[in-house]
């Protein structure tokens, strides 16, 4: 099949809540995807969404059995994605598939397992790091500017939730946490940078045993229980040297600390928020002053999001854009299973060195993504 050639991926949306009206909306930058259907438990949800952007509402049993849809976007809670995305596979669609991959490892396993053995292709957000910001970083290293990264920090510090979310209550139990809800923004990133994780060692706390909902809604002036650790300080070890200290925690009001610098034989490399896809990175050759780049003006770096007044990027659909154009080059996608699966692995090893304060083993699987470069990046959107 020739390269130009892009026929329509048609997908069918699981899951309507916030985070779809960005998938949605995304999608009509990209002339090789499609939605067609969208399904949510609640119908009345999945009817709203259809109507607002012109597809069906059916039931998810419906969309299984449709010829008419190839690929299933899974937008579904962390907990229901191992059976939405298994049941997709077992009805031979491609899935592609909100973060994280699963809830487990074990769990991610069988999924990237079930689609090899199927031939169908499974992918994952974050596809963060797919955007300018990331782009432009990964092209520095790659072309030896900074040299060979030895060291650096990733910061993931804030608040919490009680403040904004109406029910925080699932973020500190186990399966929440700063580690499993933002970690795979930042580990995902620091694995496109730098490779695969071999070792993992860390330390793990909390806070407050209770956090007081201030925010609008049924539990506001209520305390919820923390069950799970809140700051988290790891140190990852990959496989190609560099040593990383990664920092997540709940328990921070204000910092100051840069979200990713990298520290190389030849200078150093700082990079914004990687839950956006743009943002300045800045650029040390030997010690010289900062020299800021801001990626505005490459693919998938203008500020587009929240629609009324924009002041991100935000090009969910990015990953699976480059999907659909992996299944026409018959290769794997950059938002990979394969990736998406890494990340799990390296997140359950930080916890359980936090929990057990001995370092663990990850295997440094060969999943780092492909380069996207600018003129692939343009060509999503030819």
């Amino acid at each position: 099949m020739l390269k130009d050639v892009k026929p329509q991926i048609r997908i069918g949306v699981v899951g309507c809540g916030n985070i779809s009206k960005a998938y949605l909306h995304n999608a009509a930058m990209f002339p090789a995807i499609r939605p067609v259907a969208c399904a949510d438990l609640n119908s009345s949800v999945a009817k709203a969404r259809a109507d607002a952007f012109g597809i069906r509402a059916v039931d998810y049993d419906e969309m299984l059995a449709s010829s008419e849809i190839d690929l299933i976007l899974n937008l579904t809670v962390p907990t229901a994605h191992f059976d939405v995305s298994m049941q997709a596979l077992q009805a031979g669609k491609h899935v592609f598939t909100e973060k994280p991959l699963s809830a487990t490892f074990a769990e991610g396993r069988r999924l990237v397992d079930e689609a090899r053995a199927r031939d169908l292709l499974i992918g994952s957000a974050p596809d963060t790091f797919l955007g300018a910001a990331g782009r432009y970083a990964r092209q520095q290293i790659e072309t030896g500017v900074i040299g060979r990264v030895v060291s650096g920090t990733a910061f993931m510090m804030g608040r919490g939730m009680e403040h904004w979310h109406p029910d925080p209550t699932f973020y500190y139990q186990p399966g929440g946490g700063p580690v499993l809800d933002m970690g795979p923004y930042y580990l995902t990133m620091l694995v496109n940078l730098l490779g695969p994780v071999r070792r993992v060692q860390a330390t793990a706390t909390s806070a407050y045993t209770e956090r007081f909902v201030s925010a609008e809604g049924p539990l506001k002036g209520k305390s919820i229980p923390v069950n799970t650790p809140t700051t988290v300080a790891a140190l990852l070890e990959f496989d190609k040297g560099a040593q990383i200290t990664f920092v997540a925690s709940w328990d921070v009001f204000r910092h100051s600390g840069r979200q990713i610098e990298l520290h190389g034989t030849e200078g150093s490399l700082g990079l914004p928020d990687p839950d956006n896809f743009s943002g300045v990175v800045s650029l040390s050759r030997l010690g010289a002053p900062w020299q800021d780049v801001d990626t505005a003006t490459m693919s998938f770096g203008a500020l587009n999001w929240p629609l009324d007044a924009p002041d991100r990027g935000n090009y969910r659909m990015l990953g699976l854009a480059d999907m659909a154009q992996a299944l026409v080059e018959g290769r794997n996608p950059r938002a990979s299973g394969a990736l998406a699966l890494h990340v799990l692995d390296v997140m359950q090893a930080i916890l359980c060195a936090g929990e057990t304060g001995e370092a663990v083993a990850v295997d440094p699987v060969d999943c780092q993504p492909a380069i996207l470069d600018e003129a692939e990046a343009e060509g999503l959107l030819a």
